[in-house]
């Protein structure tokens, strides 16, 4: 069956020259995007119930621009001002990019990393005298605690923000010929909304091994796949098996 329809399962890209565009262009396929999951803050009272306090730490560990946001609505409703000689240490050059809607880059400490959290070990091992402070959600990434208590520094974790199913049943009646998912997350919620939910002819897409893992143990049929070799991202993906599946047909 051809792919005329896609809904993919994040917020409309910002960006005029978007892969998804393209892809609208070349195809003359619909895509509509819409997000499975969002992301709420965690209110002051329950991060103080975390035993947090700003003040402690001389060091922010940021992992995303959620955790950006978070850490400095945090630190404005608790009227704490971040001091000029906090250190930052970013998880890649997008996340360091966003730090500057905050901080004026040249005048602060910032160290980042390349892409994967790892990367960032031998810097945080440099400043291991530091203490350092981790604003995440509630969906942490196993690998982060795993990794610095590996390096055995003085670190905390508090939840800042929490990941959340979207409700999506105004969606109950449309079809498309093909979903796009890149969270496990993004899974659950689909069967929070639709808990029938029944595949058919519709293709799955999903991104990364953990959301193809919760795909297949929901009982989904997982017909697109990224990253891989010849499609490191999800445009490229459906790129190449619409370029296919819509040939001559």
């Amino acid at each position: 069956m051809k792919v005329k329809t896609i809904l993919v399962s994040q917020p409309e890209p910002k960006v005029e020259n978007s892969p998804y565009f393209e892809l609208i262009q070349k195809h003359k396929v619909k895509i509509d995007f819409r997000p499975f999951i969002h992301v709420e803050g965690v209110p002051v009272k329950d991060i103080r119930s975390q035993k947090i306090d700003l003040h402690n730490f001389t060091a922010i560990i940021l992992t995303s621009r959620n955790s950006v946001d978070h850490f400095f609505r945090v630190a404005e409703e608790m009227r704490y001002k971040v001091p000029e000689d906090l250190k930052y240490f970013c998880q890649s050059e997008a996340v360091a990019f966003y730090l500057q809607k905050y901080v004026i880059y040249r005048k602060r400490k910032i160290y980042v990393g390349q892409k994967d959290f790892v990367e960032l070990s031998p810097l945080i091992k440099k400043y291991k005298e530091e203490k350092f402070l981790l604003p995440a959600s509630d969906q942490l990434n196993f690998d982060i605690p795993q990794t610095l208590d590996g390096l055995k520094v003085n670190w905390t974790q508090g939840v800042f923000y929490r990941t959340v199913m979207s409700d999506l049943t105004d969606l109950a009646d449309v079809y498309y010929d093909v979903l796009a998912f890149f969270s496990p997350t993004g899974i659950k919620s689909l069967f929070k909304n639709f808990p029938d939910f029944k595949q058919n002819e519709t293709r799955i897409a999903v991104f990364g091994s953990t959301t193809q893992k919760e795909a297949i143990e929901h009982g989904l049929r997982v017909d697109i796949m990224a990253p891989s070799p010849e499609a490191p991202s999800m445009t490229m993906a459906l790129e190449k098996y619409i370029a296919k599946t819509n040939k001559d047909k």
